[in-house]
This record gives structure tokens, sequence and C-alpha cells, in this order.
């Protein structure tokens, strides 16, 4: 991964970045400069959109005419790794966590799926995002993942593409070795591209009902695990299954 700066804000826009332009800052952006981190004009901010890479600006005006102007660019855009994550959807602050979580382990798109024994049947996606760009902002990623409306878990399996590697993490697994199982996968003739695009499912702390776990099982291109011999919280599962996927099949190679 190249280096970056640690210790200069970063900001998530919208706008195109372009050296020389004069980007206004809404309200919350502007109070989080100016009165949460006690930013003067001429001070330094990194700035990225997903697109245009990362560029340093320097803060100017005050109040309601607070404005950012880009200098230079710092890190050119990269392309994120086609990795979706499917999960059951969790109630607030494990859910920001497992979000959190997710965008720093390198997730392109975020898929919410209305499991049976899910804990939450609604999700705030407007917070979601918001949180993902937040990670995103802190970590030093270029890109904050697609968040995605809810879709059920048939619709789910029924949009698929069945050239995307589904790794499905299952607590009744009779693979007990996820490493094994996974390189496995990426062995598998069919997947002789370096980073084939994957997807990982994981479901509710109350697991997949038997119907669910049977129409996953009926998929082609599907690697079914268990994460080692503990029964794993959602959002721990999330860190876990998203470590092994990148060690294994993903850009941590």
């Amino acid at each position: 991964m190249a280096r970056y700066d640690f210790r200069s804000p970063r900001l998530h826009l919208e706008a195109t970045l372009s050296s020389g332009a004069e980007i206004g800052l809404g309200k919350s952006q502007a109070h989080y400069l100016q009165n949460v981190l006690r930013l003067k004009p001429g001070d330094w901010v990194l700035v990225f959109n997903g697109r245009d890479g990362e560029w340093r600006a320097a803060l100017s005006g005050a109040g309601k005419r607070a404005a950012l102007t880009l200098q230079e660019p710092t890190r050119g855009q990269t392309l994120p790794l086609d990795l979706h994550y499917l999960f059951a959807p969790l109630k607030h602050e494990r859910l920001d966590y497992m979000v959190q979580k997710a965008v720093e382990m390198g997730v392109s798109h975020l898929q919410p799926v209305l499991t049976q024994h899910a804990q939450a049947q609604r999700i705030k996606v407007e917070r979601v995002r918001a949180n993902a760009i937040e990670a995103a902002e802190q970590c030093g990623v270029l890109t904050v993942p697609e968040v995605c409306e809810p879709i059920s878990f048939g619709r789910a399996l029924g949009e698929r593409q069945p050239d995307r590697l589904l790794v499905f993490c299952d607590e009744d697994a009779e693979v007990k070795d996820p490493i094994a199982a996974l390189s496995a996968a990426r062995a598998a003739p069919g997947q002789a591209r370096a980073t084939p695009p994957l997807a990982v499912l994981v479901g509710p702390e109350g697991g997949f009902s038997d119907a669910e776990r049977a129409a996953v099982l009926k998929e082609p291109n599907v690697v079914r695990l268990a994460l080692g011999p503990r029964i794993l919280r959602a959002d721990t599962a999330a860190v876990a299954a998203l470590a092994l996927v990148q060690a294994v099949l993903g850009d941590w190679r």
C-alpha cells in the first residue's frame, strides 16, 4: 500500500477535484473543520471523492463561506478490490462497528440481506453510508464502498452472478480449515485470475435457517467454511471472514 499522510485531516467530497478548484463546504463539514478540529484559514486538509485521487487543499473563508482550495494531488486514484460483503443487519452500534471494519478491510459493496433470523429487519442506509464515509476518511482509503438497499435473501441469490466466488460463512460447515478451503477455491478450474470477483456472506447470530443453507449450497461457485472452533458474534465474524479472504484470495497477497 502506498504511504500516505496519517496526520492531516481527511474529508470526503462529492465534487470533482482539480488543481485550483475552490469547493464550498456544507454546514456539517465546515463545523467539523472549524469548530471540532479548530482549523484556521490556510491550514491543510486532504480530500478525496473516489474518482480523482487524493488532493491537498487549503482551508479558506470562515463560517458559512468556508471553502477548500485544491493545491496538488498527493495520491492517484486506485481501483478497489471487487469484493462484496453480504450481511444480515445488526442493531445500532454493532452495525456501525461492522461497517467501519468492512471499509478498512477493503470491501467495495455493502449489501444488507434480510435473513430469517436477523436481529433487525430494517436498516437506515444513510446511517450506514455516513459510517462508511467516516471510516474511509479515517483509514486512508480512496474509495467509499457502495451502500446498497436491503434485499431479501432469495433476491440476493437470484441476482448473484455465477462467476463471483461466494464465500459462505456457516458455523455448521464441515470444513474446519478455512485457509485450506479458500486456497483450494483459488486453485480450482475457472479461477485462474489472480483476484476473482468475490463475495462474502455472513449471517446473523441466530445463524442461517435450514432452507437458507440449502439454497446457498445449490448455487455454483460457492466455498462453504466455518470460522474456527468458536462461535463468533456477527460483527466479529465480519472481520475474521474478510481477513481470511483478503489474505488468501484478495489484495493482501
